[in-house]
């Protein structure tokens, strides 16, 4: 049997990879079904449209010097309508909720004292270390 361009045939899908599905022509045949070419849709887990022996009717897109064997299952599928747009995971809404602080009971003023003294130190040395660096490490002078 003479595979050519366009012929739909009937396979049996022999395996699956991250990148398509492997059809089983008959006949020692075997080509494969890109995992762009399996749906009408977008298609991120080809798992979800095929599994290993299942029947699937595909079409011939290219058959190369070499052998290689290039199908398609989508090209047989009724095409969606043009303003629908294929459905894709929308991503979640993040809301900023601002930095988070420890609650201080009012009229704790020593653990606000300690509290601020505790922030005033993590910014003079946040400060201190910037300095340093522009001014090429600890002490340096410029102009020696």
């Amino acid at each position: 049997m003479a595979i050519e361009e366009g012929a739909i045939l009937k396979g049996v899908i022999s395996g699956l990879t991250g990148f398509g599905a492997f059809v089983d022509l008959g006949e020692g045949k075997r080509g494969m079904v890109h995992i762009s070419e399996v749906a009408n849709t977008y298609v991120q887990n080809i798992q979800d449209f095929v599994v290993e022996g299942q029947e699937v009717t595909v079409q011939v897109l290219t058959v190369s010097n070499n052998g290689k064997i290039s199908l398609s299952i989508k090209r047989l599928q009724p095409e969606l309508p043009p303003d629908t747009p294929p459905p894709r995971p929308k991503p979640p809404q993040l809301v900023w909720q601002g930095p988070r602080r420890k609650e201080i009971a009012p009229g704790d003023v020593d653990a606000m004292l300690s509290r601020f003294r505790q922030v005033s130190e993590e910014k003079c040395g946040e400060l201190r270390r910037s300095t340093e660096a522009k001014r090429g490490g600890r002490g340096g002078r410029r102009g020696k």
